[in-house]
């Protein structure tokens, strides 16, 4: 068989994906590391980090999506079930040799991803000739015969895109920027079962327009040595938010009823009727910078929802930003509300 014709296996995988199947929850792990990133410098535009030392294999682009209660973090770790473990493991049945994968983002246990990125090296061998290298699988392919084995699996993790790139791309260090989204939801009434373990439920009212105000406070190059975990292994303290805001947005995965689109019509309050769930307020934090800090984003979040409830006022937000000391920051927001939205490259 020639590197130009297709093998059973791709014919194969060239299918529709396979559906879904839920899995069960697994224990979470010790956080490490959710957002801190490394500021590697960069000459002329590539990473000083070693190529890929096999020139017969091509690297991928890998985005992946995963509910981050069902894993103990992103990074391998002996006897837990890891992001990266699952997905070295599902590479590994697809093309017969142990892979390893390297995420742009490091995520806590119960932190979920929208898209977290990582890449991959693979050597496309032949299976009737050993030691024969055939043309590298389409990243079409890829996607979906990882999918395959991954829905085999659990469930809880999928390929949404994947792209070839040059062997010395590094999905950690050539990242631009990434952009976190929290979801606070905001009410009295007890968490939809749908959203628990999605969201952080905060029982009070927020003030939507005083957290707004805060997030200016915190905007820009600051030292965030307030908003830095203990175990934070970054060089400096020092970083530069591109964003920080909160918006209002629909609370899914709710649809509204005919009751509930005749009052939105008409602007008229009225009982929704027996079996209908009230719905609470959602908030939704963005945070977009080329890096973060360890536990920057949900300590971030803990001081604005202290905002939202009155407790803290702007200058207060200005008067722990400047302490420098992470104990003068209100509690961290919990993992469960935190989701790695994107992360952006300069891709050729």
């Amino acid at each position: 068989m020639t590197g130009n014709l297709k093998s059973a296996r791709d014919r194969a995988f060239e299918s529709s994906e396979r559906p879904s199947k839920i899995g069960k929850s697994e224990c979470s792990g010790d956080e490490g590391g959710a957002e801190e990133e490394s500021q590697q410098p960069r000459e002329s535009g590539v990473v000083s980090r070693p190529m890929n030392q096999n020139p017969r294999a091509q690297r991928y682009l890998v985005a992946i999506e995963y509910i981050g209660t069902r894993f103990s973090g992103s990074q391998k770790q002996p006897n837990c079930r890891t992001v990266v473990g699952v997905l070295e493991e599902a590479f590994h049945k697809f093309i017969g040799q142990p892979v390893s994968v390297f995420c742009s983002s490091r995520t806590d246990a119960g932190v979920h991803a929208l898209s977290n990125v990582c890449h991959v090296d693979v050597e496309r061998i032949s299976k009737r000739k050993p030691g024969e290298v055939l043309a590298p699988h389409e990243p079409l392919v890829v996607r979906r015969a990882v999918n395959h084995f991954l829905q085999k699996s659990e469930g809880d993790i999928s390929v949404i895109d994947v792209q070839c790139v040059p062997a010395d791309f590094h999905a950690r260090y050539r990242a631009c920027e990434r952009t976190y989204f929290y979801r606070l939801f905001s009410g009295p009434e007890p968490l939809s079962t749908f959203e628990k373990e999605r969201a952080w439920h905060v029982t009070d009212e927020l003030k939507l327009v005083s957290m707004q105000e805060a997030c200016k406070v915190l905007v820009g190059e600051h030292d965030f040595s307030s908003f830095r975990a203990s175990g934070c292994q970054a060089n400096s303290p020092i970083r530069t938010l591109d964003e920080l805001n909160v918006s209002e947005v629909v609370s899914s995965p709710y649809f509204p009823s005919m009751v509930e689109r005749r009052v939105e019509s008409t602007n008229e309050v009225t009982d929704l009727g027996f079996g209908m769930r009230k719905k609470h307020r959602c908030l939704v934090v963005t945070a977009r910078a080329r890096s973060f800090l360890y536990h920057q984003v949900r300590l971030l979040v803990g001081v604005l929802k202290s905002v939202g409830m009155g407790d803290l006022t702007s200058s207060d937000v200005e008067r722990i930003l400047n302490a420098k000391d992470v104990t003068s920051a209100s509690p961290m927001a919990p993992a469960c509300g935190l989701y790695l939205g994107h992360v952006k490259y300069d891709l050729p």
